[in-house]
């Protein structure tokens, strides 16, 4: 792990936070003149909260002051707002300059244009690799001069270990683009980098009775199609489903669509990312002119004796965290977090991955026994932080030489740019949050968070933590919403309550919608 550059500060602002977030349960309240601590226990007395149970607390960004608390040390689930916490680390530990690397790498003689031994493609878990990545990878080999490989394809995802999946992740969600599998070798089929998934899109047929057509984005043979859904007349049911089977790679489309309808584009899982990505590699080697006689083999070490043909580095860090935290990628936080793992201990797994955002917390003030984390997405329901362990995550990290950077990837309250708003460009729009709040959403059925940063009315920035668990209602986005913008509405002298809006729509993660990012 690298030094921990401003040790000292980050320890002063863990003392100043410490004492601020006391075991009282509204320590700061009674002092409160302003009728702050009034106006957030009126958004949370909200019906939509009855029964369940919430932990809310804000902070004044450059003094730390404690300006109101509701349950600060009650550990909820926190859902994405757990990728506060691995982003931060990795911001720390891997740089924000970090590149991932994907090699081709030749180990054999060779004759001329023939490479007599194994053609090696080498990962270290780029989660942006796109297929025309691998199409230059490709081209790159041809350009040094191999036309025939007579070996193996051999796929080197060592890097990681062979757990592709969280302990703790929901078994119906294996389908789902969310739920991808891990390895140090796939492919995302678009730039929003949703790696190790495939786009279906299935279009109507020309008359009624003909099966609808498909593609699959990108092109490859490493799914099969099932299409067993059916073209109706004009104006009938467009309810078409995609579906991946259990530990195989068949997808089956079902349903009807009607002639002119819309038809459906839908994101689907592959069974083996490593598999996918040396398939799309070998065709596109093919594609060059390159021939490999061998068959293809997953999961083999390259040879320190091999050398390298070809080589595709990814978009620093500080920039991938875009893509990372304005979509809330669950794929690129476990990603991250193998990547730690095997940075601090030469480990890419979950267990040192954690290891290491531990240590990071804990450096940064962040009393570790208070949190449970066990994946870096927050998919897991065993995942458990209170609002004030966030509140002091986000206090500290404002001292970081990479701060900007890491702000700068948050999602913006009402920004309809995807990549600036991302799970908050539909939120807060005609508020004075609008614009302004910058923070992380978090949701799960039953659990929802949003944490982040926002400016007052007296220009004051401040801090908030808010984590929602155990209602029933089909939404408590409007609750954090009114929380926000009430903050953003008021000054240190005078609070002005929000009261929060009817929800339009359930409690799903933003991105999680595909296509259409809310």
């Amino acid at each position: 792990m690298k030094s921990h550059r401003g040790k000292w500060t980050w320890a002063v602002t863990g003392l100043l936070v410490a004492a601020v977030l006391g075991p009282g349960a509204q320590a700061g309240a009674d002092s409160d003149r302003s009728g702050l601590s009034e106006a957030l226990d009126t958004v949370l007395s909200d019906p939509r909260m009855e029964g369940g149970v919430a932990s809310v607390v804000v902070a004044d960004a450059d003094s730390g002051e404690l300006l109101y608390q509701h349950q600060p040390t009650t550990r909820l689930i926190p859902a994405s707002n757990t990728k506060l916490a691995t982003s931060a680390a990795a911001m720390e530990i891997l740089g924000p300059d970090h590149r991932f690397t994907t090699d081709v790498l030749a180990h054999g003689r060779r004759h001329g244009s023939v490479l007599r031994g194994d053609l090696y493609l080498r990962g270290t878990g780029d989660p942006t690799l796109l297929a025309d990545d691998y199409d230059e990878l490709a081209a790159q080999v041809a350009a040094a001069g191999v036309t025939r490989v007579e070996g193996r394809l051999l796929a080197d995802d060592t890097r990681f270990d062979a757990q592709r999946l969280g302990s703790d992740w929901a078994n119906d969600d294996e389908p789902y683009y969310y739920a991808a599998q891990i390895s140090a070798l796939s492919v995302a089929p678009d730039t929003d980098y949703d790696t190790g998934t495939v786009i279906v899109t299935v279009a109507p047929g020309a008359a009624a009775g003909d099966k609808p057509l498909v593609t699959v984005t990108p092109d490859t043979d490493y799914v099969d199609i099932d299409v067993r859904a059916t073209t109706v007349a004009a104006g009938g049911a467009n309810d078409l489903t995609v579906e991946r089977a259990h530990g195989t790679n068949d997808i089956v489309v079902s349903g009807t669509t009607p002639v002119g309808g819309a038809g459906t584009k839908q994101w689907s899982t592959v069974w083996e990312p490593t598999g996918y990505a040396a398939d799309v590699f070998r065709a596109a080697l093919a594609d060059h002119g390159v021939k490999v006689t061998g068959p293809t083999r997953l999961g083999r070490q390259t040879p320190a004796a091999a050398q390298r043909l070809a080589a595709h580095d990814s978009m620093p860090l500080k920039d991938l965290l875009i893509p990372f935290l304005k979509l809330s990628n669950n794929m690129h936080a476990e990603i991250l977090t193998k990547a730690m793992g095997y940075e601090v201990s030469r480990q890419g797994t979950w267990s040192a991955g954690l290891a290491a955002i531990a240590g990071y917390l804990k450096g940064v003030g962040v009393d570790v026994s208070k949190v449970r984390q066990v994946d870096g997405s927050g998919l897991s329901r065993r995942d458990n932080f209170p609002a004030g362990q966030l509140v002091k995550l986000l206090l500290a990290v404002r001292a970081e030489p990479w701060y900007a950077d890491w702000k700068r990837s948050l999602p913006v309250a009402c920004d309809p740019d995807r990549f600036v708003g991302g799970t908050l460009r539909s939120r807060m729009c005609g508020t004075p949050a609008a614009l302004n709040a910058r923070a992380k959403t978090g949701s799960l059925t039953g659990a929802s968070g949003l944490s982040g940063y926002v400016t007052g009315a007296d220009g004051r920035e401040l801090v908030f933590g808010i984590v929602l668990n155990n209602y029933l209602a089909s939404s408590v986005k409007p609750l954090e919403d009114a929380i926000v913008v009430t903050l953003a509405k008021s000054t240190a002298q005078a609070a002005t309550l929000v009261g929060p809006k009817t929800a339009r729509g359930g409690d799903l993660e933003c991105a999680w919608r595909k296509p259409v990012l809310c």
